[in-house]
């Protein structure tokens, strides 16, 4: 008893009143917690796999790709893949609210995907593909782009199920500040342990420096493909689970019974929730904010720092303020309104990515100087992680005030759209600053001095100014947490009188 007090008292949540109660608010972020381990490791590995296990990256220019490196080759992969998959999401999203089901129009997709979802997973690690061939770019390109399709399936209905569950702005906000920290667990148990892994089993083929010795070029290839697989079969066994445990211990509360909406009715409803396209616009716009975090941060921890488990640190040191502002979002959002802690944060996050650009990484104190800065840096992202489907969420409220129709599929899509925006823009800029830098991975010196610094300047800078890109839209958001809870209380009370 005193464990379901306590979650009450964490959820805002009130025992026995009809709506969300803790034991579904738990499922649904196990449900979030599986679904990271997979999304983390195709997210932040393929590309890796590419480059250097399959060694696509030490394709030149004027090889199997003409024009191009193998290396730009998978950057554009990667973003093609993430837009086309992007723009998928509101067609997704139209056929989330046109689903009628005895489990709701959320629900059963967390029951229908997960095999689909494992399946596709592991097999976009094949390790008995070929190296530097076309056909194996080929056929990763077509397994990437089904993996993509069929995981959106998943994904939007699963973030669109929060305002089903809940439409109490305060519980759904606690809701998604509990969830998104499972969430952020499970990305950082992949984060963190895939390097580690890696770094320890082809350690043998190194040298003193980190770099690979000649004669082990392909067999450290070899050995990195295997490593990869096993680690995706193992994150996708644990995680399927708790997709089920997701979908057989939640419920929707607050859904539609009207005539199923088309997609074309949905994309006009999406274009006047202006309010939620000022956050989707922010999305996109701060979509390299955290490109540290992706493939670039495991490139520089591999080639500039010469050991790939640094890249673990790196995302470890994110991790406390991350926490930290993920524990206080609900204190910020009173204090400040979401709106400003959104903006505070990121305007925190400018100046610190600015002052890590001029300051550089190479000398020990200045290492130091960044370390401290990445803790830093994790306060925009633990608040970006929740505060972004919360005011999601209160736009589904604010699209049913204008409107009389919620369409939480399409809404939240929106919010997958931005997710898969910041994976493309990540991906796509650590492979072309892997490409510019002019890192080979099937030379025993993968990298220039030159290099280093120009994969250094591209990381930061970027993320500099993404950070400033996402301030500037939230300027013009007008949603507060008042205003919410006048228009839910103006709805109810257009029901209650409809139905009289």
């Amino acid at each position: 008893m005193k464990l379901e007090a306590l979650l009450h008292k964490v959820y805002g949540t009130t025992p026995n009143d009809g709506n969300l109660q803790p034991k579904e608010a738990v499922a649904y972020g196990i449900a979030g917690f599986g679904q990271n381990l997979i999304c983390t490791i195709i997210g932040s590995y393929l590309t890796v796999f590419m480059t250097d296990a399959l060694l696509f990256g030490s394709i030149p220019a004027g090889g199997i790709f003409g024009g191009i490196t193998g290396a730009m080759a998978v950057a554009f992969l990667m973003l093609g893949t993430r837009v086309f998959d992007a723009l998928n999401d509101p067609i997704m999203g139209s056929i989330v609210d046109r689903t009628r089901s005895k489990w709701g129009k959320c629900r059963p997709y967390l029951k229908w995907m997960a095999i689909p979802i494992a399946v596709m997973t592991i097999i976009c690690f094949n390790p008995f593909l070929p190296a530097k061939a076309l056909a194996t770019f080929a056929i990763i390109s077509v397994i990437y782009v089904v993996w993509s399709v069929v995981y959106t399936v998943a994904d939007v209905p699963y973030w669109g199920l929060s305002t089903c569950m809940t439409n109490d702005t305060v519980v759904r906000g606690n809701l998604l500040t509990v969830t998104r920290l499972l969430c952020t667990l499970g990305a950082g148990i992949v984060t963190v342990g895939v390097p580690i892994i890696t770094s320890a089993v082809t350690a043998k083929y190194k040298d003193d420096a980190g770099n690979v010795l000649p004669e082990f070029i392909q067999a450290n290839a070899d050995t990195l493909k295997w490593t990869y697989f096993i680690c995706a079969v193992v994150f996708t066994v644990v995680a399927i689970p708790m997709f089920f445990y997701g979908f057989k211990h939640t419920k929707e509360r607050y859904t539609s019974t009207e005539t199923p909406p088309s997609l074309g009715h949905n994309l006009k409803l999406l274009f006047k929730n202006k309010q939620l396209l000022l956050i989707v616009l922010s999305g996109v716009l701060g979509g390299a904010r955290m490109v540290y975090t992706y493939t670039g941060g495991l490139y520089f921890a591999k080639y500039v720092l010469k050991q790939e488990g640094w890249y673990s640190l790196i995302t470890l040191l994110v991790v406390p303020g991350g926490l930290v502002a993920s524990i206080l979002v609900p204190w910020m959002t009173k204090k400040f309104t979401k709106k400003w802690a959104y903006i505070y944060v990121h305007i925190l996050g400018a100046v610190v990515m600015f002052a890590m650009y001029f300051i550089g990484y190479d000398a020990p104190w200045k290492l130091i100087v960044c370390a401290i800065g990445l803790v830093l840096l994790g306060i925009p992202q633990g608040v970006n992680n929740i505060i972004t489907y919360a005011m999601i969420g209160d736009t589904v409220d604010y699209l049913e005030w204008k409107t009389g129709e919620r369409a939480e599929g399409i809404c939240f899509a929106m919010q997958t759209l931005i997710n898969k925006v910041g994976m493309a823009v990540g991906a796509f800029i650590g492979v072309f600053s892997y490409s510019w830098a002019g890192i080979n991975p099937a030379q025993s010196i993968a990298i220039t001095p030159e290099g280093e610094t120009i994969l250094w300047n591209v990381l930061v800078l970027s993320g500099a100014i993404s950070m400033v890109g996402t301030i500037i839209p939230m300027l013009f958001y007008k949603i507060t947490e008042d205003k919410q809870r006048e228009m839910v209380k103006e709805v109810e009370e257009r029901k209650a009188k409809a139905a009289k």
